[in-house]
């Protein structure tokens, strides 16, 4: 197996689970109404995050374009975890931006 695949695949699930994690969370913050935005872009960083996984185990011709998709949720998933200061968020956006990398190496 490629190293950058098993890299992709691991960055990928610890993201999966970091989003969900982050998603939990915000849900439970005083102050919900402002983690609004965190809140669905966790929910969709978790989503492609998945669809990434199941795209590299079943070797999917599509495998390229979702996991550049990917890195793309990912990237505005950490953007906006960042603008928090909650220990959760900051993690978070830790491992997308480590997750929308590692996407983008399995492209090249």
């Amino acid at each position: 197996m490629n190293l950058n695949y098993e890299e992709c695949l691991k960055a990928c699930n610890e993201c999966l689970e970091a989003c969900n994690k982050c998603y939990d969370a915000c849900l439970r913050e005083d102050h919900v109404e402002m983690m609004v935005e965190c809140i669905r872009l966790d929910r969709a960083c978790a989503d492609a995050c998945a669809f990434a996984i199941q795209a590299m185990t079943s070797n999917s011709p599509f495998m390229k374009e979702i996991c550049q998709l990917c890195a793309e949720i990912c990237e505005r998933c950490a953007d906006e975890c960042a603008k928090h200061d909650h220990e959760h968020c900051q993690r978070c956006a830790e491992s997308c931006r480590k997750c929308a990398k590692a996407c983008r190496e399995m492209m090249m």
